[in-house]
């Protein structure tokens, strides 16, 4: 008997998902840099950044309605497209770049890990790894557990930097900026921050009711990390001085030290270890889901889709994300291959927006339990903004980013063909 995944999670598992992982190791990063060419207007480029993040996730909220499947942005452009290669590259790029995003973001723990307990950077990372891996292994509803609890702490954190500055809200210009074009650049800088929120619909066949409960979750966690970002935004430049933020390499620590002291650093870093401790969960989750749906699909060997007897998870396609995740710890400097991640995800959004619009025309009569607003006849108009912007977004890449990340295209090709050739042969 071919055994299925445990259907566990409900409307608070999945948003928790979504949270987790968009309000991870982001905004503890991101938030210096965005402030030091945005100034007090920082807020708004969170705004826009949520604008841009929300054209794309209504797109994947009505996708995912229709197609709740594991492997999620893989079916929708097979489903849609009707091609193997094409879909079999969605899933490649996507399972690349979760193998990196998971071990920059493990490095980040063990940055934090070693500034408190000054231990090895690399060996940090790669325990982390393995123990989350494990987690992972042993099911979906203690992973979705450990979640919410260590989205609960990032939560206070952010709470906490609100609090602090809520008192002095009102004592600064929030308009004051280096320049309008600097808010722009910001937002750009900032939609980083809202990346994640497309990984809930890869938990669709651990889902209850996945068509209702995933388009609300995905609206959810947008709207709620927007809402913390936008406050916290406004709490740190009323703490600190933006240029001050820009300055420091831990912006939300310094502007908490403005009334707590040093003590503020230490409470900081612990809660940053959860954050980025969360997001190297989710991903893993997620890479391991996409692995499964693929190999279950046949467009990888179809031991990868083995779901364990007695844990109901894909434990081999999980064994394979950690270990993948781990050749890129060592490697040490990822920078490039961290931009490259980036280069690869504003691919994959832009096919999921090109497939919503190409299948309002194909199948205009497909029942949709959710459908994104804002339509022109059958003319998704919010896709085609998403389309839009993912590729004004890839046009910011330089060349070198741009030809690694065709060449890592071009490996999917080679993988995909060699394959099918084993398999016809």
């Amino acid at each position: 008997m071919k055994l299925s995944l445990k259907r566990e999670i409900g409307l608070f598992g999945a948003t928790s998902y979504g949270v987790g992982i968009i309000l991870g190791a982001g905004i503890y990063a991101l938030i210096g840099p965005a402030a030091s060419i945005a100034g007090n207007s920082i807020w708004i480029s969170f705004i826009i950044g949520a604008l841009i993040s929300s054209f794309t996730g209504l797109s994947y909220a009505e996708l995912s309605a229709l197609f709740p499947k594991a492997a999620a942005e893989y079916v929708y452009v097979k489903r849609t497209f009707e091609n193997e290669l094409l879909a079999f590259l969605t899933g490649w790029l996507i399972i690349f770049t979760g193998a990196v995003s998971a071990s920059t973001v493990a490095l980040g723990f063990a940055g934090y890990f070693k500034a408190l307990f000054n231990s090895p950077t690399i060996l940090t990372a790669l325990a982390l790894i393995a123990l989350l891996s494990i987690l992972n292994f042993y099911g979906i509803k203690e992973s979705s557990r450990v979640n919410i609890l260590f989205t609960a702490v990032e939560i206070v954190g952010l709470l906490l930097i609100i609090f602090l500055g809520i008192g002095r809200f009102g004592e600064v210009n929030y308009l004051d900026t280096p320049s309008v074009q600097g808010i722009f650049a910001a937002a750009a800088l900032m939609f980083f921050a809202y990346l994640g929120f497309e990984d809930i619909v890869n938990i669709a066949e651990e889902t209850k009711n996945p068509q209702k409960i995933l388009p609300r979750a995905l609206i959810l966690s947008i709207l709620i990390t927007t809402i913390f970002y936008v406050l916290v935004a406004l709490s740190a430049v009323s703490l600190a001085g933006w240029k001050e933020l820009g300055a420091s390499s831990a912006p939300l620590a310094y502007a908490a030290s403005k009334v707590l002291g040093e003590n503020a650093f230490s409470v900081m870093s612990y809660i940053a270890l959860f954050a980025t401790a969360n997001t190297v969960l989710i991903i893993s989750i997620v890479g391991s889901r996409m692995i499964y749906g693929m190999a279950k699909d046949g467009s990888l060997p179809s031991i990868l889709s083995k779901v364990h007897l007695k844990r109901r998870t894909p434990w081999i396609a999980v064994i394979c994300v950690m270990v993948l995740s781990m050749f890129f710890v060592l490697l040490g400097d990822i920078e490039l291959v961290a931009s490259i991640t980036s280069f690869g995800v504003f691919i994959t959004f832009a096919l999921v927006n090109l497939s919503l619009i190409w299948l309002r025309y194909k199948k205009p009569k497909l029942k949709r339990p959710f459908k994104a607003p804002i339509n022109i006849g059958k003319f998704p108009v919010i896709a085609f903004l998403g389309l839009a912007s993912c590729a004004l977004m890839v046009t910011q890449f330089d060349l070198n980013v741009v030809l690694f990340g065709t060449f890592v295209i071009g490996l999917g090709v080679i993988a995909h063909r060699m394959y099918k050739r084993k398999t016809l042969a």
